[in-house]
């Protein structure tokens, strides 16, 4: 997805999705295994699980702390607006890092294909903003 970015000239490319998506799937690793680092007796894990939402938690803070880091790459001068689709991309892609780290990586690759061949063949088609 991000080689899409790349060549086209935008800032966010490979290294940006990359470190999006590894970073995303990490914290959401972190926050699947929490309950299982904690040093209790096995049989109090179903209980810790449980009353767990600490996964769910880390999920939601990726998601947010990513749309923050969308906001900086979109940039408005007078009346057009940059970076957008980048943004947008980094969000997907940090949602696929998610995936990956809760073990769907054949859904996450899938997906990534599906976005990929999107972006690509959507800019064959040049579709033009209208101007007012």
């Amino acid at each position: 997805m991000g080689l899409e970015r790349e060549l086209a000239g935008k800032e966010a490319g490979v290294r940006t999705d990359m470190l999006v998506s590894g970073g995303a799937s990490l914290f959401t690793m972190i926050g699947l295994m929490l309950p299982f680092i904690i040093d209790t007796p096995e049989s109090d894990i179903g209980l810790i699980l449980e009353r767990n939402s600490g996964a769910l938690g880390v999920i939601a803070n990726v998601v947010v702390g990513i749309g923050f880091l969308g906001a900086g790459i979109i940039i408005k001068n007078q009346n057009h607006v940059h970076g957008l689709t980048t943004a947008a991309l980094v969000w997907t892609s940090s949602a696929i890092g998610i995936m990956v780290g809760v073990g769907m990586a054949l859904e996450a690759t899938l997906a990534t294909l599906i976005i990929t061949g999107l972006l690509f063949s959507l800019r064959k088609l040049n579709i033009s903003p209208i101007r007012t």
